[in-house]
């Protein structure tokens, strides 16, 4: 997404829980280069959200899942130092259980990792995407 949209963008947000451990993804790219994130990106026109949240895990790390359950959905909004929105995300956020296979970093992540509940003050996460999680446990998947 380019910086200054003149609307809010969708964006989609997996959280693929495997047992306790909920895998995350290093950005590689803006907006959030460097920080641990759930991996996602943005809905493409005429795509499904639930489309769009496989295809961007299979882009981001290697990696497909089978039932999608929509837990949440979360505002990120950065404003510049002009106090104008750079980038303006409303992210759906939907919860799968891990199938199989390893990840493997690709699109714009640079970095996977599992983390278990215990180690995800590690991780620098924003306050939302560890709501996100914390529902995606409750959640009956």
């Amino acid at each position: 997404m380019s910086p200054y949209p003149a609307h809010p963008r969708i964006g989609v947000g997996i959280i693929l829980l495997r047992g306790h451990d909920v895998l995350l993804i290093r950005r590689g790219r803006p907006p959030g280069a460097g920080q641990w994130s759930l991996p996602g990106g943005k809905q493409e026109l005429g795509e499904t959200a639930e489309a769009a949240a496989r295809r961007e895990l299979l882009e981001e790390t290697g990696l497909s899942c089978g039932a999608l359950t929509m837990v949440a959905h979360a505002d990120s909004i950065t404003y510049d130092d002009a106090g104008r929105v750079e980038y303006h995300y409303t992210i759906l956020d939907f919860a799968a259980r891990y199938a199989g296979g390893e990840p493997v970093p690709g699109d714009d992540a640079d970095g996977c990792a599992w983390a278990s509940p215990e180690e995800l003050d590690g991780y620098g996460l924003w306050n939302e995407i560890r709501r996100v999680i914390e529902l995606a446990r409750c959640a009956q998947l």
